[in-house]
């Protein structure tokens, strides 16, 4: 993969992954394709009440990229942050912070913390990756919703985030 300027071409894809989504694993191979180096950030986010445990999300994140990066080079590697993101960004090197669109709903909050994050570190861009058709509809937050009502969420997570899921609320 060609370098920038002499350096490697290195992005932050961040976010809480609780559970880990198909969506996710889609922007995380769309973007290893554009950089040398794609740092994965699990979020602490205590805030929003995980499922999982941090370092379950790290786990499961990391087990389900597991062969996106070796096709093309991308060195891809997954890592817990808490506070500011462009201070983790910094932490890491990264030129760039990659962010997943769903729907027009996500713009909005996501074109305020590009502007704030860009106020704070003006040398570190934002990118917006649409979400591919077929995962435009899937959060987290309604995975965990529609698992913990009973319905299937199999079409939505990798397989082992969906056995995980299952496990942690006794429908397996």
């Amino acid at each position: 993969m060609a370098e920038m300027k002499g350096r490697m071409r290195v992005g932050l894809y961040p976010g809480t992954f609780d559970p880990v989504t198909n969506g996710h694993v889609d922007v995380i191979a769309r973007a290893a394709r554009l950089m040398d180096r794609l740092v994965v950030g699990v979020s602490i986010s205590t805030g929003k009440g995980p499922l999982f445990t941090l370092e379950e999300r790290v786990e499961l994140v990391t087990a389900e990229i597991a062969a996106i990066g070796s096709p093309n080079g991308t060195v891809i590697e997954v890592r817990p942050f808490q506070g500011l993101l462009i201070d983790f960004a910094r932490e890491v090197g990264a030129a760039m912070i990659v962010r997943g669109l769903r729907a027009v709903s996500d713009f909005d909050f996501e074109f305020q913390m590009a502007g704030m994050n860009y106020r704070m570190a003006p040398d570190i861009e934002t990118v917006f990756l649409m979400a591919s058709e077929r995962h435009q509809f899937i959060a987290s937050r309604l995975v965990k919703e529609v698992a913990a009502l009973g319905g299937d969420i199999s079409s939505f997570v990798p397989a082992l985030t969906l056995a995980r899921t299952l496990a942690r609320l006794n429908r397996s």
